[in-house]
């Protein structure tokens, strides 16, 4: 008996439910001859079709079943795109490890995860040598090696590719409840164990159909369209690489996997492949664009969405000089990635404040800022607070971990632990991370606005900016600087600098640093953003050292 008031259903009526599969059918119908590209290897959407079945298939004749979890440890390559696929497309979840987490998070994840398999690339092999006494769960090893040439370890199944032939071209995935969970993978966060993130089916699709949309709206920038090519510079292990490999097969673009990022890699793949649409993180366009190849190469057309951390003036003032069409989303692993997408105006092109901006709710997406007492504050784009999100994908709670997920859903609402403004509009406006914020005799100081005025000097190649304890203020900023190569910075030209800006009106002069400390590199996360953590330790260590 049907319940009361929902539509009448034909019983021969197909019911389409909202599977990763659906996402790779829709491809295939008018993007057969497209290419994916990685290597030498390029491979067409219809091929992808047949090695998804291929590679579903020799999963299964594995042992794979629905439930089961799969990991996967491999660098950008087709590889992943087709385990995004024909792993979650079994029933099963795709556990994607992050391979830079210590020997010990890394045994952790995957035990957590109660992964059955894993897909190792062979340049990780003795690091999963040294784990494999501590895996409790996984029994099931295949070798990823892209040159054939490494021997398959004892107690491996066999090679990715020979497994692939093995499989059968015409399996046929069944369908399931599109709430079935599809994948898996663990957060970081300051303190405790790495967190299991863990989202369904249906949370995918309708997150890729929301960002698409957001992406296809722009008038005169950012538009992503059936004739760009993307290639990712996000790690394939970290929130899906934010979705976008799912979007840009949607869409039947052209894509090209860079396997391990260098410079000079992606440079050439840029400019051989004429790709037009990426996404990464600050630090790792900054190192794209400090490499000289970029002086001499024409990166007009190029379109690249930064998240992962906040989008500097300077870093985007550079790209602006290169002809790249930059702005940014905000998100987090919890989110699926993107809540915002960055939106300019006409005539707002060459606006810095509108490219670094978080930017625009994505479609189905409700932002509030609000208090500690989770009262909602005005959009004035002035009242600060804690921003909390609703959305039809965000992740439902920590995987076995109860009590971190009802502090992450505290009210019903999503709590991201970033503070920011809205404006009228809905635009939304990061001003830091509850974690870093700088409090000092009384006055809020916002570690980003800091960090972005500082990279707007031409001197200053990257910077960051922590709080450190003063006797008498509570905390001061304290700002931490790479200068350009070839140039001679000093720290009074970085004071001199914001002295400019306080004396605009742009920030207060008691913001100003005290202690500015020029160094050569700047500690990095697992995923490449500036790791603050780390700094504030490396701090803490000189205050308790005799």
């Amino acid at each position: 008996m049907e319940a009361p008031f929902t539509i009448p259903r034909t019983p021969e009526a197909y019911a389409y439910p909202l599977l990763i599969g659906q996402i790779l059918k829709s491809a295939q119908t008018c993007s057969a001859e497209q290419e994916i590209v990685h290597g030498e290897r390029r491979h067409t959407y219809a091929q992808l079709q047949e090695r998804v079945a291929r590679l579903g298939s020799a999963l299964k004749s594995l042992g794979i079943a629905a439930g089961d979890t799969v990991a996967v440890m491999d660098w950008d390559t087709h590889r992943y795109l087709e385990a995004y696929f024909a792993v979650p497309m079994l029933g099963a979840v795709l556990m994607t490890a992050n391979f830079r987490l210590s020997a010990e998070q890394l045994a952790y994840t995957l035990n957590h995860s109660g992964a059955k398999a894993i897909l190792v690339n062979a340049e990780f092999l003795p690091m999963l040598e040294a784990i494999r006494p501590h895996l409790r769960t996984v029994d099931r090893f295949v070798l990823l090696d892209d040159g054939k040439s490494a021997a398959i370890p004892p107690g491996f199944c066999g090679e990715y590719e020979e497994l692939v032939d093995s499989g059968d071209p015409q399996h046929q995935f069944a369908d399931f409840d599109e709430n079935t969970r599809a994948t898996i993978f663990y957060t970081t966060g300051t303190t405790g164990a790495p967190k299991g993130v863990y989202f369904s089916h249906r949370q995918i699709v309708v997150y890729v159909l929301a960002v698409t949309a957001a992406l296809a709206s722009g008038a005169n920038h950012a538009r992503v369209h059936r004739e760009d090519v993307y290639m990712p510079i996000t790690p394939m292990f970290h929130v899906h690489a934010w979705g976008f490999p799912y979007m840009a097969t949607m869409l039947g673009l052209k894509q090209v996997y860079p396997g391990r990022y260098t410079p000079e890699r992606l440079l050439a793949l840029i400019r051989g492949e004429k790709v037009t649409f990426s996404h990464c993180v600050p630090t790792v366009l900054h190192m794209v664009l400090s490499h000289p190849a970029t002086d001499v190469q024409d990166l007009r057309g190029w379109k690249v969405v930064i998240g992962g951390s906040a989008l500097s003036g300077g870093l985007a003032a550079l790209a602006r000089a290169r002809g790249i069409d930059i702005f940014t989303g905000y998100g987090m692993s919890e989110t699926c990635s993107a809540v915002t997408v960055g939106r300019v105006g006409t005539g707002d092109e060459e606006s810095l404040a509108a490219r670094t901006a978080a930017g625009y709710p994505t479609p189905l997406v409700q932002l509030r800022v609000v208090d500690a007492q989770m009262n909602e504050l005005p959009h004035d784009g002035s009242a600060a607070g804690e921003v909390v999100a609703r959305a039809p994908w965000l992740t439902q709670g920590y995987f076995n971990n109860p009590e971190a997920s009802a502090s992450l859903w505290s009210s019903g609402w999503m709590h991201t632990g970033d503070i920011g403004v809205l404006d009228a509009r809905g635009k939304l406006v990061l001003t830091d991370r509850i974690k870093d914020v700088i409090k000092s005799g009384g006055e809020w100081v916002s570690s980003i606005q800091l960090e972005d005025l500082i990279s707007r000097h031409p001197e200053v190649s990257e910077t960051a900016v922590v709080g450190v304890p003063d006797a008498h203020w509570g905390e001061r900023p304290c700002a931490f600087v790479v200068g350009k190569a070839g140039t001679a910075l000093q720290a009074a030209t970085i004071r001199d600098h914001l002295a400019a800006f306080a004396h605009s009106g742009e920030i207060s002069r008691f913001a100003i640093p005290e202690r500015i400390e020029l160094v050569e590199t700047l500690p990095k996360t697992s995923v490449g953003k500036l790791d603050k953590k780390r700094i504030r330790e490396q701090l803490a260590g000189e205050r308790t050292a005799p």
